[in-house]
């Protein structure tokens, strides 16, 4: 097991602030980062993009029109102008090593979305050696190849895609093998085909994979999962976890 996923609350489920805590703060930014860490959070997911002039910055959406009402794209902008611009009116956009270096304590599950940010996130790992603090995970399978191409063992990756649905069809008796990934993240459907159930857990326990759910913000569908014997829980509502876990008796300060 890689050492990322030996953290603080290791062997209990680990609950993960997904973009802060963003069900109350401008989501991504220095503020729902805060906030989840004051509530006594140990991991934080975030994505990244790389600006114009290749510096990486903590956002999820390739332009700025949903959480700042501004038109643009950030790959198109460099840093001097981006950082101007405030998510949702009152929050700057930080950049992900200043995330990284503010917190040295905390874990980190990183999304790069989109190929031009990959080799920054690289070189900001490298810079900062956060190898047994961080775990990348990506819709593309492509970017994850080409990281863990990179990084070699020292980096904690999750499944992609493509990996997701060879385990989940090798959990229906259907083996396909072929795994590069230290962990799975996933959500309980994709394209409709439901993906984390019992059978799923079971099968990507036995190959020594922990299963992280995503995203999910309803106490009911939390404890369905922990009975299944999910592993770690990525939520939005930072603080209605934190008391659902605490009433768990699964929540370590």
């Amino acid at each position: 097991m890689h050492s990322f996923l030996h953290h603080p609350s290791y062997p209990l489920p680990l609950p993960i602030a997904h973009r802060g805590y963003s069900a109350h703060y401008p989501e991504n930014t220095m503020a729902a980062f805060s906030a989840a860490v004051d509530l006594g959070y140990k991991c934080l997911e975030t994505d990244v993009h790389a600006t114009a002039d290749g510096r990486l910055v903590a956002f999820h959406d390739p332009d700025l029109n949903r959480v700042a009402s501004v038109d643009g794209r950030i790959d198109t902008m460099k840093w001097d102008d981006l950082k101007k611009i405030k998510v949702k009116g009152k929050e700057p956009i930080p950049l992900f090593e200043e995330v990284l270096s503010s917190w040295p304590d905390i874990r980190f599950i990183i999304d790069p979305k989109e190929d031009s940010a990959t080799k920054p996130l690289y070189d900001v790992l490298v810079a900062n050696d956060a190898w047994d603090r961080v775990c990348v995970g990506s819709f593309s399978d492509r970017r994850l190849a080409w990281i863990r191409n990179e990084a070699g063992s020292k980096l904690c990756t999750s499944m992609g895609p493509r990996e997701v649905f060879r385990l989940r069809f090798s959990s229906w008796g259907i083996p396909l093998g072929g795994y590069g990934a230290n962990c799975v993240q996933a959500p309980l459907r994709d394209r409709g085909v439901r993906i984390l159930d019992r059978s799923f857990i079971n099968k990507a326990h036995s190959y020594g994979f922990p299963v992280q759910a995503w995203t999910i913000n309803d106490i009911e569908t939390m404890g369905k999962l922990l009975d299944l014997g999910i592993d770690a829980i990525m939520s939005d509502e930072a603080e209605l976890m934190k008391k659902f876990f605490q009433k768990r008796g699964i929540w370590r300060d």
